[in-house]
């Protein structure tokens, strides 16, 4: 097994946590790892990043210089190889804290306890795509296995705080519920209306945008916006004129997605650019927001659209419920309903007013709740309590 490691050397007495993730890549969870240590003082925490598989080009959102990445390049399995380079990694570096983010990388806490680190954090950031409703008992028994390997979980929602202390087993003072955070300066909606996108086909002026924003893989389900759209169409022909999709992001269902579009004889509407790194500018040139996921934790995308002043339209799945609050800051409906997901999408297209409410109300919700603030100073506190409770077992 191949390991990278990209690591600075530090000469200073802060404590050094270990992100430890499976892929560092494009994705909400990644992305909070980011706002995480751009946010956190700078004086508090050193920060490394170890991912079982690789550290890709995302790694160059993190701001801070001296942040290390590791890129493990682990085998399919759960190869002992892997348990002993990740071990040699800890010792080298010597971290004050390891933070492992949902399963796959869960399997590291026992090697990080072995190692000695003192403080052991792991975060449930949402569903697998093989278990959607949390009611896989074999994912349950492995989570309930690891558990006394870690001193303190972190709960990215009620949804999956309820699922570790009531299917799992896990004691909820052990327990942590943190909201993702959102930059409110940098996502924020412009004073005129939706704002050109470079590249975009489409004229904002003339065109209401109805958009998703993440990676297109089978948890997130952007096939059954897709469908949607095409429903839409043939039971409101009148949205021909005005409504656009657009589908940013990459992975196996964009194919699919224009394959359907394309049968739904809806391609010349929707745009399909592929990854973007401006998303900021992606939610200020759609006029609607859409979250099709089968599941999902606290989605960044949905607090992203929030903040940027958009009605949002999304499954009623995990934390999505939690964000969006149904009628009033926009819609919920029933996870993989093309029809529900189709009239939910012809109603805001038709009832401006009732959408540009909901799109204010979101922004009101972000400022009150979900401020990235609000979530650094949640993990740094957590981070220290921690770190003090360690001291005095030692």
């Amino acid at each position: 097994m191949k390991t990278q490691i990209h690591c600075p050397v530090a000469l200073d007495s802060r404590p050094l946590v270990l992100h430890i993730v499976f892929r560092f890549d494009t994705g909400g969870l990644e992305n909070g790892v980011v706002n995480l240590i751009n946010r956190m003082p700078v004086g508090a925490y050193r920060h490394a990043v170890l991912a079982l598989k690789e550290v890709t080009e995302f790694r160059r959102r993190i701001k801070r210089d001296d942040v290390g990445f590791i890129s493990m390049h682990k085998p399919p399995g759960n190869g002992i190889s892997a348990y002993g380079a990740v071990s040699r990694v800890i010792h080298q570096l010597q971290p004050a804290i390891v933070h492992t983010r949902n399963l796959g990388p869960l399997e590291m806490q026992p090697v990080a306890a072995w190692a000695g680190v003192p403080v052991r954090i792991h975060g449930e950031h949402g569903r697998e795509l093989d278990d959607l409703d949390g009611n896989n008992r074999r994912m349950q028994w492995v989570r309930r296995l690891y558990s006394p390997f870690v001193h303190r979980y972190i709960a990215l929602s009620r949804d999956l705080e309820h699922y570790l202390a009531g299917r799992v087993g896990i004691a909820p003072r052990r327990i942590s519920q943190i909201y993702n955070g959102v930059d409110g300066d940098a996502f924020c909606a412009a004073s005129t209306g939706p704002v050109p996108l470079a590249g975009c086909p489409f004229d904002v002026a003339a065109h209401w945008l109805v958009g998703s924003v993440g990676r297109m893989q089978g948890v997130k389900h952007q096939t059954l916006l897709a469908r949607a759209f095409v429903l839409a169409l043939q039971q409101a022909p009148a949205l021909r004129a005005q409504a656009r999709l657009v589908l940013v992001g990459d992975g196996p269902l964009r194919a699919e997605c224009i394959a359907i579009l394309q049968a739904g004889g809806a391609d010349a509407l929707a745009w399909l650019p592929g990854e973007r790194a401006d998303v900021a500018d992606v939610m200020r040139a759609l006029s609607c927001f859409v979250l099709p996921s089968l599941a999902e934790g606290i989605s960044n995308t949905i607090l992203e659209a929030m903040a940027s002043g958009l009605p949002v339209i999304a499954s009623a799945v995990g934390g999505n419920g939690e964000l969006v609050r149904d009628g009033q800051s926009g819609l919920l409906f029933p996870s993989g309903d093309v029809q529900a997901l189709a009239n939910a999408i012809v109603r805001l297209h038709q009832d401006r007013s009732a959408a540009q409410q909901m799109g204010q109300a979101g922004r009101a919700a972000v400022d009150r709740q979900y401020s990235l603030q609000a979530m650094v100073a949640a993990y740094q506190q957590v981070y220290d309590s921690q770190l003090a409770a360690a001291k005095q077992r030692h």
